[in-house]
Order: structure tokens, then C-alpha cells, then sequence
């Protein structure tokens, strides 16, 4: 049942294409997010995990040169005879060497050729495997007298990372120049930043990891409403193709019918109007067949664009369903079919011009498939909020394969009857839809099939089943 027949345009080897192209457009955005999340979070991480290590890193250097100079200070001040206090004093004991407590710092001096000298009896005492002085020309130079910076020791056998202060200074017994330098043991500042560093890189390499996990995962759900609507762009595009055949397969034979009379009249110019009768009916058929086709046509295509706009009034459907199937009787006559309508008040909110439509549709599909002395029933009822209104024919019902497709546009079921635009349904269902309705078909157990419309009703939940004060008896039409 259902009154279009289908035309399938589409090209297998394009449709895979197709397919193929968007599968790996959806892949590429998705790795492409993916990939931007990686990096976001990768440049985040250098920029935090760098400014974090160059705060340690510059909060140890301040304290190791803070700890050099509060070394060297009272030193160089008890040498060069600004310190007047006799507990800072070069003899004073604790003050110079090794400086157990302190960060491990030594102190040499060294006079302007860079020979280390001991200038008191603890100051330049030379420990075993202790390196040559390094370059006094920074401090020699500088205005304040001071050189700081990061050198390796080799003593013995072993390489040690240190810190070197050197501090130039006028000695007071005789008034020479000569250089103090501080050395520190930096082992364990670089071992914390090493420590400090493998940290940073490990954990940075976790939160890399779930953090490129986590973008997977989220990327893949991000292009689900894309899928989603490539997918519907992608029904479309081929629900109009189908349009645009089926279409062209219906205007075709019209047209094709139209040609021959036209060419069957200019073949007899000669005839009279009268002997070209039957002709010129093939031709006022077809036209009509064609105007009214052109008429679905463009209401489909301007309901695919939302240009069609509902008018919305109250009206009962009860009366609504008797105009229109009573606009049909004489079809039904000529084919020998009863129309039986059972209204009951059934009011809602909706489109008299497109309700009255829809009916007409059920009914007239009922009529065409229904058998001669065959019955057609229209009830309509109002219950629970809904107006409903069914159509019932006798004809040969559905197959259950073929239900699916029932309100497709151009579709035909085997054996159908000819006749109709082939739209029908189809719009029937769009007027169901704007009205926020539901439309379905089903097989009737005594034979026959039933197509069911609900709409919303503004009516009570439960409607009197009177019109005025007497139920009307079902009416016959045809």
C-alpha cells in the first residue's frame, strides 16, 4: 500500500566515496583535536614546570651566594682593617678553611701574580689536591672588587660542581692588593635540581599522557554532534536526489501522454473538435494529473525549507473529517465504494485548510485500495487530551516489510493501484507533524488496513460522545 513508487539515484562506488571522505574528514578534526590539546597542555606545562624550576633553581643560587658573602664579608673586613671587632679578627678561630656547618666552603688567598698566600695563620692553609685559583681578572676588573660563578673542580681523581666567589681587597699590614675566593660545594644544589628536574619531566610525561587519553575520549565525543549532522546532511542530500528523480519520473509520463495527443491532434488538423475528444480528455487529465503533482511538489519543498507557516484556530476535528470525507463521495461512488464517518466532537488547536487535507488524503488512499462494495471508515474520538482520527478501508492491507516505508515520498508498494501524485502520504505525515501529532498504519485483523492520526486536544480528558444532545448515527457516503 501507499501511493508513490521509489527511485533510487544513487551511485554505490560515489556513495562510498562519499563515506570514505567523511570518515576521514571526522578522523583529522578528531586527531586534530587531539593534537591541540596535547600541545595546549604541553606548552602549559613547560611554562609551569619551567617558571617552577628557575624559581628553585634561582632561590638556591641567592642563598649559596647570600652564604659566600656572609663568609668572605668579615674576612675581607678584618684584612683590610674596616672591622674593629676582635671576634672577626684573622686569628679569630673557626674563621677561615673548611667551614664545617656552612655549606662546606674554603678560603684561599692569593696575591696580584695568583700565588696563594697565608696572610694568618688558618687563612690559605693548603688542603691535599685543592685545584689552582681561577682567573682573578673578572674580580681585577670589576668596580665592586667581586666575581661570582659556577665552575668544576677536578680534586684527585674526582670532579666536584662549586661556586666561586672571589673578592678583591687591600690588605692592611701592607697595603698590597690581593684576592679572597670563597669555593662552595654545590653537589647537593645540583642534585636537587636534577631531582627536582626528573620530576617535573616524569610527571610531565603522565599528565601528557592522560592528558592525550583524556582529549581522545573527548574529541570522540565532541564529534558526535558532528557525525550527527553530517549524517543528516548527508540524508538529505540524498532524500533530494531521490526528490529530484522520482519527481522527474512522475512528470515524465504526463508529459509523455500530453506529447502523444498533442501529436495525435496536429497528425489530424482536419478533425473536427468532437471526433478529437478523447484526446483532448488524455490531455485535461493529464494537466490536471500535473498541476496537482506541481501543487505537492511545491508544498513538500517549501515545508523542507519552513516557509509553510500553520494557521492555528480552534476547530473540531469531528467536523473537519465529515467535510472532507464528504467531499469525496462521489469519487467513492464511481468506484463503487461505501465511505462510513463516525465523528464525535474532538476539539483542538490546528489548521482547518491542512487537518481537512489530511483526511482527505487517508481517505482517498482508502478508497483507491479498497475493492468494489468494499467500506471505508472514518472515526474520530477524543480521549485522555487526544483527538484522533482513523481511516479503515477492506483492501488487501500491508506487508510488514513494507510499513517502514509507507509515508516515504514517490514510494510504491507492490501491486499497488495507479493513480494519485504520489506524495500523499508523505505530506500527511508533515500536517501530522506541524501539529505535533503521530501518524501510523497497521494491518486490521478482519483484512484491511488502518491508518491512526493523534493529535493534541484542548477538549477534557474525556469528551461527551454527543454532538449537541443526540449522537448522531454513523453516516454513509457513496
Amino acid at each position: 500500500m501507499g501511493d508513490g513508487v521509489g527511485v533510487d539515484p544513487h551511485d554505490d562506488g560515489a556513495e562510498q566515496a562519499e563515506l570514505a571522505g567523511e570518515a576521514r574528514l571526522l578522523r583529522w578534526t578528531r586527531w586534530r583535536l587531539v593534537l591541540w590539546s596535547g600541545v595546549s597542555t604541553l606548552a602549559l606545562l613547560l611554562v609551569l614546570g619551567g617558571a617552577l624550576y628557575a624559581a628553585v633553581q634561582n632561590r638556591l643560587v641567592t642563598a649559596s651566594v647570600d652564604q659566600l658573602r656572609a663568609t668572605v664579608t668579615p674576612v675581607v673586613n678584618s684584612l683590610s682593617g674596616t672591622d674593629a671587632d676582635p671576634g672577626a679578627g684573622p686569628d679569630a678561630p673557626g674563621s677561615f678553611g673548611l667551614q664545617p656547618g656552612r655549606g662546606s666552603i674554603w678560603l684561599y688567598a692569593f696575591d696580584e701574580s695568583g700565588q696563594q698566600v697565608p696572610l694568618n695563620r688558618r687563612l690559605g692553609v693548603p688542603l691535599a689536591g685543592m685545584p689552582e685559583p681561577v682567573s682573578l681578572a673578572a674580580a681585577r676588573t670589576a668596580p665592586d672588587g667581586t666575581d661570582v660563578r659556577e665552575v668544576t673542580l677536578a680534586i684527585g681523581s674526582t670532579t666536584m660542581p662549586a661556586r666561586l666567589l672571589t673578592q678583591r681587597f687591600v690588605y692592611v699590614q701592607d697595603g698590597q692588593t690581593y684576592f679572597l675566593q670563597a669555593i662552595q660545594d654545590r653537589t647537593v644544589e645540583v642534585q636537587t635540581l636534577d631531582t627536582l628536574l626528573t620530576v617535573l619531566l616524569g610527571g610531565g610525561a603522565i599528565v601528557m599522557i592522560v592528558s592525550v587519553l583524556f582529549g581522545y575520549v573527548y574529541a570522540s565525543r565532541a564529534m558526535v554532534p558532528i557525525r550527527v549532522s553530517l549524517q543528516a546532511q548527508r540524508e538529505a542530500l540524498r532524500r533530494q536526489r531521490e526528490f529530484a528523480a522520482d519527481a522527474s519520473h512522475e512528470l515524465r509520463t504526463p508529459l509523455t501522454v500530453i506529447r502523444s495527443s498533442v501529436e495525435h491532434l496536429a497528425r489530424h488538423p482536419d478533425k473536427r473538435v468532437g471526433e478529437q475528444r478523447e484526446a483532448l480528455d488524455d490531455i485535461d487529465a493529464e494537466v490536471s494529473n500535473l498541476t496537482s503533482l506541481v501543487d505537492d511538489l511545491l508544498l513538500l519543498a517549501r515545508s523542507d525549507s519552513g516557509a509553510v507557516a500553520l494557521e492555528r484556530m480552534p476547530l473540531d476535528l469531528g467536523d473537519v473529517a465529515f467535510e472532507a470525507a464528504g467531499a469525496l463521495g462521489r469519487s467513492a461512488g464511481d468506484r463503487g465504494v461505501h465511505v462510513e464517518v463516525d465523528p464525535e466532537p474532538a476539539m483542538l488547536q490546528g489548521d482547518p485548510a491542512r487537518l481537512r487535507q489530511l483526511v482527505t488524503i487517508l481517505v482517498d488512499n482508502a478508497i483507491r485500495h479498497s475493492p468494489r462494495d468494499g467500506r471505508v471508515r472514518v472515526v474520530v474520538r477524543s480521549a485522555a487530551g487526544i483527538a484522533s482520527v482513523e481511516v479503515t478501508d477492506e483492501g488487501p492491507g500491508l506487508r510488514e516489510e513494507d510499513m517502514p516505508h509507507v509515508f516515504d515520498r514517490f514510494w510504491r508498494a507492490p501491486g499497488a493501484p495507479s493513480g494519485g501524485t504520489g506524495l500523499g502520504l508523505a505530506i500527511a505525515r508533515w500536517v501530522v507533524d506541524r501539529h505535533g501529532g503521530r501518524i501510523g498504519v497497521a494491518n486490521r485483523p478482519e483484512g484491511g488496513a488502518a491508518f491512526r492520526v493523534e493529535l493534541p486536544s484542548d477538549g477534557p480528558a474525556d469528551a461527551p460522545a454527543t454532538r449537541g444532545d443526540v449522537a448522531p448515527p454513523p453516516m454513509l457516503l457513496g
